[in-house]
């Protein structure tokens, strides 16, 4: 994942990508995984990330070293806040299909003077997504260890979604201490339709189904 920023910048119709490491659990986390990475990117077309996705060498090389992969293919339906100085999905605002699955992305970068009080609160809050309803799978992401941190997870629908964003207090309380403590420099918060799926993600497809 480490030399692949020079062969991306050179794709023609990627309009913005981040290459990403996971730690280990649901949520935010101080424990790396080794063995999971993700990259998330943005297309001009439908017909590039094809292109991509099917013929580039790079591909290629992630399956020679791979056991497992999961692609998929999400419609933003919103997204707020800046993510290195640009906002790479939307700038509209579309509503969720009813009774259809949906996945949230939530990235911050981490001011270097409230690191130790981000990471004294956040554990609990990545822990109660063991008991969230409707969630499919959730993985911590991260651009540079402890300071670039993201969340992805993919749930039922967005009522499920809701109910842990709004109604779980662990999470309420960390979106309150996200404004009273100043912890990012810069943040943003994404959904997404989820429009295919291919691959596996911990040996099965969370999506099998529903899309």
């Amino acid at each position: 994942m480490g030399t692949s920023q020079r062969p991306l910048q050179k794709v023609k119709g990627l309009n913005f990508f981040k290459l990403l490491g996971s730690g280990q659990g649901r949520g935010f986390s101080l424990k790396p995984n080794w063995y999971r990475y993700g990259l998330m990117a943005t297309w001009a077309s439908p017909g590039a990330a094809e292109d991509f996705f099917g013929t580039h060498p790079l591909l290629e090389e992630y399956r020679r070293h791979t056991f497992e992969q999961y692609h998929l293919t999400l419609q933003p339906l919103q997204a707020h806040g800046l993510w290195s100085g640009q906002n790479p999905f939307t700038t509209q605002t579309l509503p969720a299909p009813a009774d259809a699955p949906i996945a949230v992305l939530t990235r911050a970068s981490i001011r270097l003077t409230k690191a130790i009080d981000f990471w004294k609160h956040v554990p609990q809050a990545s822990a109660s997504l063991d008991h969230a309803n409707g969630l499919l799978a959730s993985i911590g992401l991260g651009e540079a260890p402890f300071l670039r941190q993201a969340t992805f997870s993919l749930w039922k629908d967005e009522a499920s979604m809701k109910e842990y964003a709004y109604r779980m207090a662990a999470h309420r309380e960390v979106i309150k201490n996200t404004r009273t403590r100043g912890w990012y420099s810069e943040e943003l918060f994404a959904r997404f339709t989820p429009l295919h799926s291919k691959g596996t993600w911990n040996g099965v497809d969370p999506l099998q189904g529903l899309v």
